[in-house]
């Protein structure tokens, strides 16, 4: 017997979250369970736009683009948040990106960053 959610399922949840929590946060290793551990200097929050999941994943619809950066670190996790300050955390996953340095512009090209639930198969 397989595991997971439907692939029907494993979407409308992923469509849920992804409208639900759409602001992004970078961070310079893992957030931690709260979202607040490593935050980078750069604190701009960025709100990603997704497109429709499908086969049980979400990638974002559009660049992810941080404009003179306020610090010069690499950037190697996200956060999830419901708001462009505060708001509450959603989730993290990691980035691959190089280092940056103050004044840099950092992007997240179109599908690169992506949502995934496990589904049965």
């Amino acid at each position: 017997m397989s595991v997971g959610f439907s692939t029907a399922a494993a979407n409308s949840a992923l469509d849920t979250l992804g409208s639900t929590y759409s602001w992004i946060k970078l961070h310079t290793g893992d957030p931690g369970a709260a979202g607040t551990a490593n935050t980078a200097v750069e604190t701009t929050r960025k709100q990603v736009t997704w497109a429709s999941a499908s086969a049980a994943a979400k990638a974002s619809s559009a660049d992810l683009v941080w404009t003179n950066v306020a610090g010069s670190e690499r950037y190697t996790h996200f956060s999830l948040w419901t708001a462009s300050t505060a708001g509450s955390f959603g989730g993290s996953g990691t980035v691959t990106a190089n280092a940056v340095t103050a004044g840099d512009t950092f992007t997240i090209p179109t599908g690169s960053l992506t949502l995934t639930l496990p589904a049965a198969a």
